[in-house]
């Protein structure tokens, strides 16, 4: 199987290129491969696309007339079915890379921007007090400030929060981690963030 994209080398492409995956409905799933979403077309499940097509793909030789078989796949993917309400939004997991993300890699302590091995994950109510390991209770902090910080609460340690921690939604979640968004799908994205939320 061969895949060809008019704006991007192919090797590009196949890496970086990622399908947005919905259901009948028009909720947002996930992201998934080009390879997921070609087995989505081949099997029938396609219910609608959206946007202009990203990728070619080119399969096999018909041998009835020698003609390559072709597959235009398109940024935006419904399949049939749908999700059941409780899977709607879920709460991504609370790992370090999506907190960085969360947080734009700024320190909000001190305020400085650092990169993804320089960051520590702080508890703004420390764990021995009893604060949980969870999205509104933790921020990205450098080494320096998290020491400083030790095990006391942000008012404690005199070090205002620049920012108060929130759990992203789903949406939110899905455009911090996927680095070569197409523009249609930003736009049906952003479209779908909550009214008092900004884009990344």
């Amino acid at each position: 199987m061969e895949v060809l994209h008019e704006d991007l080398p192919r090797v590009t492409a196949l890496h970086t290129t990622r399908v947005l995956s919905l259901d009948a409905a028009g909720r947002i799933l996930d992201w998934i491969s080009w390879q997921d979403a070609v087995c989505l077309y081949v099997r029938g499940v396609v219910a609608w696309t959206l946007g202009d097509p990203c990728l070619t793909v080119h399969g096999g030789t018909s041998r009835a007339n020698g003609l390559q078989s072709t597959l235009d796949l398109h940024p935006i993917v419904a399949s049939t079915g749908h999700c059941r309400e409780h899977a709607i939004d879920p709460a991504p997991a609370l790992t370090n890379t999506a907190l960085f993300a969360r947080d734009r890699h700024l320190c909000l302590y001190c305020g400085h921007h650092y990169t993804r091995h320089e960051l520590t994950r702080d508890h703004v109510i420390p764990l021995s007090k009893r604060g949980a390991d969870e999205w509104e209770n933790v921020v990205s902090a450098c080494l320096a400030c998290n020491l400083r910080k030790s095990n006391r609460t942000p008012q404690q340690a005199n070090m205002p929060l620049l920012a108060v921690p929130y759990r992203p939604s789903w949406v939110e979640h899905l455009i911090l981690s996927n680095r070569n968004i197409l523009a249609d799908q930003m736009q049906f994205l952003i479209s779908h963030l909550p009214r008092d939320r900004r884009p990344a």
